[in-house]
């Protein structure tokens, strides 16, 4: 079966500040860092969209875009940019005008009439590619709930055209007098309540399946979409993640059981992919998903080296983990797709970021290095504790190989003395079990 590809023409408004000046590597943090002369030189201001739009399944024709301080009123860009729009779209066959820029429903009405073509903006082209990939319910709902809280406001744009319902409008006969869009309105709110509560629900079944595994040391791979954190999971845990070479790939989370070095163990969990200017109310919508970050006690920041406009890409990513509340968590950067790029960039970047681990998680390169930073990091969280306990006391000694990392085991009349490296999360559960043995033997 052939799926036809929709022809597109993608468009966007650079502001004079967008690209700053670039005469070499700026500090993590300020506008802009680069690697490299194609980062410096970018003149692709429209290449994350057009990712985007290949992910979306369409074929991109061509890219156009405009240097404007302000957006148009009536149509974003300008009313001459519009009938080159036109021409070119006629010229063509372009089935949709893809939009970089969040446009009002009167700006879409308006480019659609001018056009005689489909016009879609960021948001709704991000939400269609998050409806195509929800796998999961948990997914399905999030979207469902995001697409919804997009479209809300957009009713009484999409409805104008419509009279009144004829019916009464007395107490108790309203529905069958209200317009079209208070309807619909209301049929929206509607399902907003009910998708937030079966999303509640969700969160907290995950909060309890959170608390039955909080004695490990948990570990949340984030970062840009398609950095390659699906990769970097499969490579360390030996597990089979989907690893595909297109935006948001991934959007449930996937959590399994990672055994960096003897006597250590945490909880590797990879997450959905953020974007430069994700929309917020898709952040709100995928709060359970994103629960990983928010309970993580390390995040793993993959970036791609390879892909020009890092800077751009460390700021989406903090400006997420300032809305999830998670900007001071502790964070280690790792720079993925080495194999990539010359090692003289390489270097470079080594200088400016000299805190960081450089890995390629396809060719599986500077894994031990990875591991190694984060079981330094663990160990210092973890707190040497010793228990002497009966050696027939299967239950409990299991319970503790299950929380933390024994150093050794000693044993000696019937008695074992368990040296054991925990972690606060850990220790509070060992001593909480013991504690509630000891009233059950009174």
């Amino acid at each position: 079966m052939t799926v036809y590809r929709e022809r597109v023409l993608l468009v966007g408004t650079i502001s004079p500040q967008r690209f700053p000046s670039r005469d070499g590597l700026l500090t993590y943090g300020r506008d802009s860092t680069h690697v490299s002369q194609k980062d410096r030189d970018e003149d692709e201001p429209l290449a994350e969209l057009e990712q985007l739009a290949i992910t979306a399944g369409a074929i991109v024709i061509d890219k156009i875009t405009q240097k404007k301080q302000k957006p148009d009123v009536a149509y974003y860009i300008g009313s001459g940019k519009v009938a080159e729009l036109k021409e070119f779209a006629d010229e063509n066959d372009i089935d949709a005008v893809i939009f970089d820029n969040d446009l009002s429903p009167g700006q879409i009405r308006n480019l659609e009439d001018e056009i005689k073509t489909k016009v879609i903006d960021r948001t709704e082209l991000i939400l269609d590619i998050f409806a195509t990939h929800a796998r999961s319910l948990q997914a399905k709902l999030q979207v469902e709930l995001a697409q919804l809280e997009y479209t809300l406001p957009r009713l009484k744009h999409m409805w104008t055209h419509l009279s009144k319902i004829e019916g009464g409008v007395g107490i108790g006969q309203r529905g069958p007098g209200e317009k079209q869009l208070e309807m619909d309105r209301r049929i929206a709110r509607d399902r907003i309540t009910k998708l937030k509560r079966e999303i509640g629900e969700i969160n907290k079944h995950h909060q309890r399946t959170t608390e039955n595994r909080s004695g490990y040391f948990n570990i949340a791979i984030l970062g840009y979409t398609n950095a390659g954190k699906s990769a970097l999971m499969n490579a360390l845990t030996g597990t089979n993640c989907l690893v595909e070479n297109k935006l948001f790939s991934t959007l449930d989370t996937k959590t399994q059981l990672w055994n960096p070095v003897n006597h250590y163990k945490a909880l590797l969990s990879d997450t959905v992919g953020f974007i430069r200017n994700l929309p917020h109310h898709l952040v709100a919508s995928f709060n359970a998903t994103l629960q990983e970050v928010i309970e993580a006690d390390l995040l793993l920041h993959i970036v791609d080296i390879f892909q020009p406009g890092i800077g751009q890409r460390l700021q989406a990513v903090d400006k997420v983990l300032e809305e999830l509340g998670c900007s001071q968590k502790p964070r280690l950067l790792v720079f993925n797709k080495i194999d990539k790029i010359d090692p003289l960039e390489l270097q470079i970047v080594g200088k400016e970021f000299p805190d960081s681990v450089f890995i390629s998680a396809k060719e599986k390169k500077g894994l031990d290095k990875l591991a190694d930073r984060i079981v330094e990091f663990i160990a210092k969280n973890e707190t040497l504790s010793t228990f002497s306990v009966s050696a027939g006391d299967g239950k409990f000694l299991s319970y503790l190989e299950e929380l933390g990392n024994i150093t050794s085991k000693t044993y000696r009349d019937g008695m074992v003395r368990i040296k054991i490296r925990l972690s606060p999360h850990a220790k509070a559960k060992v001593t909480g079990y013991l504690e509630a043995n000891k009233k059950k033997d009174k």
